[in-house]
């Protein structure tokens, strides 16, 4: 079960949830790769349904009635992988992320993951709620101000984008990179990647700048 929060001014609230079966270790490489890519393709199409009609889409009246579908990169099979993760001390104190309003969110560091872009290594922190219970990492990238959000897109666990496999590996497709609702109105506050997750390689997979 694949879930997103889709709530007025918080990153919490009433989810929307949809079944998404993840592809088996025994299927061969492009059979995985089919399957996956057929996945997100209805997963957008899904998203697109909420966005456009849901009484609970950001979007206001006059952009639903304008709306023909977000905009995506093609599939990017480089940037789905799996990681290995350096966890922090469960006692890690909490930090502070603040949001694009001037507000306060807590936030855990949960662990820190290095992957490569393009021949270039770069390093990504995955931040949790205070309990360690929900997985979330907003970035800023190289595209981010002229090809996809300014102020960066998220990454979570509520999504296939960021998944739990043991204790220090995690499943990682940046094919599902979202833009915060910042992107669609004024009237959300979202919290902004911390410096750490400011990236200077481009990631061209996910969500594009709203147009």
């Amino acid at each position: 079960m694949v879930c997103w929060f889709v709530n007025k001014l918080s990153a919490t609230g009433k989810k929307k949830c949809y079944d998404l079966v993840k592809s088996s270790k025994d299927m061969s490489k492009n059979e995985g790769e089919k399957i996956m890519g057929q996945q997100l393709t209805e997963f957008r199409r899904q998203i697109d349904d909420f966005m456009g009609s849901h009484s609970q889409s950001p979007l206001d009246e006059a952009q639903k009635a304008d709306f023909t579908g977000l905009n995506y990169y093609p599939e990017n099979s480089a940037l789905a992988f799996v990681a290995e993760v350096e966890r922090f001390a469960d006692d890690e104190p909490l930090i502070e992320m603040e949001t694009n309003t001037g507000e306060i969110r807590p936030y855990r560091r949960w662990g820190r993951f290095t992957f490569a872009v393009d021949g270039e290594e770069v390093t990504l922190t995955i931040f949790s709620d205070p309990h360690g219970h929900d997985f979330f990492m907003p970035f800023r990238d190289a595209t981010s101000g002229s090809e996809t959000y300014g102020s960066g897109r998220y990454m979570d666990n509520h999504r296939p984008a960021l998944q739990q496999l043991s204790d220090d590996q995690v499943e990682v497709d940046f094919n599902y990179a979202y833009n915060p609702y910042c992107a669609y109105s004024p009237y959300f506050s979202c919290p902004l990647p911390p410096r750490e997750n400011w990236l200077s390689v481009p990631i061209r997979a996910g969500e594009k700048k709203f147009a």
